[in-house]
Formats: structure tokens, sequence, C-alpha cells
């Protein structure tokens, strides 16, 4: 895949670059492989990187695409919004965490044994 740049904004305001390029690809490039693209171009990390849309027209080879590179992970988190996936993957880990915690503090309690007698055979 081949990237050119078509426009690289500096917005201060929520520390980002916003970015429009295009790629030449057989077909419609994965947010993954962009993404990659995107952070060899730009020496970005990839956590910082948010893919906003990937345009194609019918028979044509070249996307174009529109992105923003943020300054950190932290600037990223509290300006994008987040998937349904997303938001569903963190309430999940919080859940999961909160039990883990709750495991811990909870002190183990000893049940007490109960004996339970032998029924003897019946009578003859």
């Amino acid at each position: 895949m081949e990237m050119k740049i078509i426009t690289n904004i500096e917005n201060p305001l929520f520390n980002r670059k916003e970015i429009q390029a295009s790629v030449e690809a057989q077909v419609t490039p994965s947010r993954e492989d962009i993404i990659k693209l995107v952070s060899e171009e730009f020496s970005a990390p990839i956590e910082n990187i948010k893919i906003r849309t990937i345009q194609g027209r019918f028979g044509s080879k070249i996307f174009i695409i529109v992105a923003n590179i943020y300054n950190s992970k932290e600037d990223k988190d509290n300006i994008e919004r987040k998937s349904k996936r997303d938001f569903e993957e963190n309430k999940s880990e919080s859940q999961d965490s909160a039990k883990e915690e709750a495991v811990k503090e909870e002190p183990k309690q000893e049940k007490p044994v109960e004996i339970q007698e032998e029924k003897s055979k019946e009578d003859n």
C-alpha cells in the first residue's frame, strides 16, 4: 500500500494532528493496516491514533483516509467518543477487578463440619 498525505493540520486546542491521506490498494484496507501506515509515517504510537473514516469509490483503487493523531493516549481518551465495544470492554474489566478485590477483602470463614450418622441397615 502506498500513502500520500493530502492535508496535515495541527490542532493545538485538542493536542492533535488532523490528517487526510490517500491510499492506493487493491481491496479496502482494514483499520489496523491504516493505523500501522499512519504510525510509521508520523512516528506516532498506535494507541494515539484514531481513524475517523476510510472512504472508497466503486471501481477505484484509491481510498481517502481521515485520521487524528493525538499527543498522548490520555488526550485521545478524553476527547474521542468511545465505541459501544470499547465501553463494554471497559465495563467488563471494571466488574472483573471489583470481583477480585471483593474476594481479596473477604476473609475466609471455616464452615462447621457436620457429622452425619450412618444409617444402620434396614432392620431384618
